[in-house]
């Protein structure tokens, strides 16, 4: 089939990678978001999935809107037999939607109808979800609610941080892309109508929502910290100023500690919660690299009693 590919991140750019190497298809363009300021001169720079098109020589098309007439115009003269797309990150409008005769078939980085929405590895692990995978579907007018075309799983591990998973998942779904194009151009694969049962959403995870409430339970509080790494980052307060987590691991074995109170060792450092305590492992704070909570603990000197999100 000839496909435009739309997408934007470095996630997107393993299954743009596969539909290359298949060599069944062609690419004939690719989808992207405009270029967007970038690093400390804030210069304009192209989208991860601009740059390997550019590399591989593929005509790049960079609507402001999927809607303009002159994107419209071009996609109409290109005329492909299906767009496969992966986090594009902008909304298709009908009128976008009708040009390809196969459709727009969308890689999304969960098991639908679980997780609709812009952030759903983030939301299966803060969920405590165990196992969670990958689906291809073809899009329609409504939020990631079109029929299922195939689906690929991947076991939550224990450390797994959002950054992690991702990554896993964007290998696992390039495989899983590059089939579908093959069912669908075979005609061996039907597009199959989600359950209406166990639709859960997954929005944009906002900086609130990263915010580590120490009297949740040890659970809720690793789960929420590598559910938010590494975007946006989980957060509390520490002396009036933000302190990020990266990493932390629950304790069951230790109950002294109050919900946020800290106690030093020698080389560690733990807070208590709602349960039982964690262990900070990596933090960063306000205006600072990344560090080992050990070494932070010993530049700031913590007194006894002194508690995380005051």
């Amino acid at each position: 089939m000839k496909l435009v590919f739309a997408g934007t991140p470095e996630v997107a750019v393993p299954a743009l990678d596969a539909l290359l190497a298949s060599g069944r298809h062609e690419v004939a363009a690719v989808v992207t978001r405009p270029d967007a300021p970038a690093g400390r001169g804030r210069r304009l720079v192209a989208s991860p999935v601009a740059q390997r098109a550019e590399e591989a020589g593929i005509e790049v098309l960079k609507p402001v809107r999927p809607r303009d007439e002159d994107f419209l115009a071009r996609l109409r003269e290109i005329a492909p037999d299906c767009c496969p797309v992966v986090a594009y990150g902008a909304l298709l409008p009908k009128v976008a939607l009708d040009v390809p005769a196969r459709g727009w078939v969308n890689l999304h980085f969960s098991l639908l109808p679980a997780w609709r929405g812009a952030a759903p590895v983030q939301h299966s692990l803060m969920a405590g979800d165990q196992v969670t995978g990958a689906s291809t579907f073809l899009i329609e007018e409504g939020l990631d609610s079109g029929p299922v075309y195939g689906v690929v799983t991947e076991d939550v591990r224990p450390t797994d941080t959002s950054g992690d998973l991702l990554t896993r998942l964007a290998f696992a779904g390039a495989g899983l892309l590059a089939a579908t194009m093959d069912g669908i151009e075979d005609g061996t694969l039907q597009a199959v109508p989600q359950p209406v049962e166990g639709i859960t959403l997954a929005p944009k995870i906002q900086v609130e929502d990263a915010h580590v409430d120490f009297a949740a339970p040890a659970l809720r509080v690793d789960r929420v910290v590598r559910g938010c790494t590494p975007a946006p980052g989980a957060w509390t307060v520490f002396r009036g100023e933000r302190l990020k987590l990266i990493q932390v691991t629950p304790l069951p074995d230790r109950t002294d500690l109050a919900p946020g109170e800290l106690a030093v060792g020698k080389n560690n450092v733990y807070a208590g919660t709602g349960s039982y305590a964690v262990e900070l492992l990596w933090v960063q704070p306000q205006g600072k690299k990344p560090m080992k909570a050990a070494d932070w603990a010993r530049g700031v000197r913590i007194a006894p009693g002194e508690r995380l999100g005051v």
